[in-house]
């Protein structure tokens, strides 16, 4: 009895407990945590806009380096001066530059002189010594010829004759510088003081070269009278005929010489005289570029944002001399989602806050957008650039900017705050919480509504479906959603 009295005792339990859950879950579905926020839907003007962040860029920025190692002899400016187009930098060591340019002028003067003779012809006092010259080899073929011809027909009588005068000649001065040497040394060899000979200087030496000379006279004389006699060997022929070919061939040279003097240069000489002087002016030009990059000038009007180079050291390689900004305009580069670049076109206005200055608001227009598309991390975007309006903002290169891009504006329509929609986790559903029965003091009741939304911008969404005018959308806590956004 008393088991049973407890089975009934716990069924009894369970029944209030399951009782007790299921009014707990119709209070939970039809009564939601307590609203905290509301707003009405109501209609209105809004903008439709592509908001986007980048970095403030000057209207230009180059970065000035030394094409060649060397050292620097002046460094010009500091970081933070004001420049104007064309003044110096800095500037390296351009002694040896100097020189070479120096050279190169040489080198185009020589070319173009030469070019200017080529193009001149020959003077006449050319000719005129190329003339002496053809009458001079002439001759000498003329007498290379008479000595071969000589040496082929035999002495002459007359030749052989003047050689046996000769040689008769030579004895009798032989006879005599013999006799004369005989006596000298008789004397030479008598006591000092003889009244017969008397030495005066060094009669002795005298009489020995006297006596050699004859000798030599005579041995030179009858080799002739011999050779003469004997008449020419075939070497002797040989020889004599190579040099009749040797004059003429000399003859033919300088006559061609003469020939091309008195015609002139050809086509083919002043072309290649105008090539030497147009490789000449290349080769100065280079020399000039060399000496010209040895000095950094400003390109434009700007200021100097970086030094990397110091008097009286090497300047630097891997880095830039110099960075010049041009600051009298600036501009932003950003971003685009592919989803958005359609909407933008040159011209549209924009809004750009900066990090450094919330509260202020610059103005901007849309100049272009790129033609082609940059993939990062698997997202398309395009480069939009974004020219910003003259402004007294202390506005620094490479601050960070966000800017926001009016594509249209939409009047008359419905919106709605974006704090009140929700998202449904499961299906990706959006919708909104809206209060209903709040009528004469009764308890107002929360509705879930699905709704379809357009456009958002800063913290407003356009309701294209799902609501109407004057309804009172809400705020509530729930565990089975995600919030849309502010």
């Amino acid at each position: 009895m008393k088991r049973n009295m407890r089975y009934a005792i716990l069924g009894v339990i369970i029944v209030a407990v399951v009782v007790v859950v299921i009014v707990w879950r119709a209070r939970q579905v039809a009564q939601p945590e307590e609203v905290t926020r509301s707003a009405v839907v109501e209609r209105g003007t809004m903008l439709v806009a592509v908001s986007a962040s980048g970095s403030i860029e000057p209207q230009a920025r180059v970065n000035l380096a030394f094409e060649m190692p060397g050292r620097a002899v002046e460094v010009a400016v500091e970081v933070g001066d004001v420049v104007e187009t064309g003044d110096v930098l800095a500037r390296l060591d351009t002694a040896q530059l100097a020189l070479q340019v120096q050279q190169a002028q040489a080198a185009l003067a020589a070319a173009e002189a030469q070019l200017a003779q080529v193009k001149a012809g020959a003077r006449p006092e050319e000719i005129a010594a190329a003339e002496a010259n053809l009458r001079a080899v002439e001759a000498q073929v003329s007498g290379a010829a008479a000595n071969r011809d000589q040496l082929e027909s035999g002495a002459s009588d007359a030749q052989i004759a003047a050689a046996e005068a000769d040689l008769a000649s030579a004895v009798i001065q032989q006879r005599s510088a013999k006799e004369a040497h005989d006596t000298t040394m008789k004397c030479y060899e008598m006591p000092d003081g003889s009244e017969k000979c008397p030495l005066l200087g060094k009669p002795e030496e005298q009489a020995r070269y006297n006596l050699d000379v004859a000798n030599k006279t005579l041995t030179a004389a009858q080799a002739r009278l011999d050779e003469l006699l004997a008449g020419a060997d075939p070497d002797q022929l040989r020889a004599s005929q190579a040099n009749v070919w040797a004059a003429a061939a000399q003859r033919d040279a300088v006559q061609a010489q003469l020939d091309l003097l008195l015609a002139g240069a050809t086509e083919g000489q002043i072309a290649a005289a105008e090539a030497q002087v147009a490789q000449a002016q290349v080769a100065l030009e280079l020399a000039e570029l060399a000496l010209e990059k040895a000095t950094l000038r400003a390109p434009f009007d700007g200021v100097v944002a970086v030094v990397n180079v110091t008097t009286g050291e090497m300047a630097p390689t891997g880095l830039p001399a110099i960075t010049l900004l041009d600051i009298s305009r600036f501009r932003i580069t950003v971003g685009v989602d592919e989803m958005d670049v359609g909407l933008l076109a040159p011209g549209q206005t924009a809004q750009v806050t900066l990090d450094a200055f919330p509260d202020i608001i610059i103005d901007g227009t849309v100049e272009r957008a790129a033609p082609a598309a940059t993939i990062q991390g698997g997202v398309v975007y395009y480069d939009v650039v974004i020219e910003l309006a003259p402004t007294d903002a202390p506005i620094r290169a490479d601050m960070t900017a966000n800017v926001t891009i009016v594509v249209e504006e939409l009047t008359d329509v419905l919106v709605i705050p974006t704090w009140v929609v929700r998202v449904d986790r499961s299906t990706g559903q959006t919708y909104v919480n809206r209060q209903v029965g709040a009528v004469s003091g009764a308890a107002a009741q929360i509705e879930r509504v699905d709704v379809e939304l357009g456009v958002r911008h800063e913290g407003v969404a356009l309701v294209l479906d799902g609501l109407s005018e004057g309804d009172v959308v809400v705020w509530v806590q729930e565990s089975t959603i995600f919030d849309f956004g502010e």
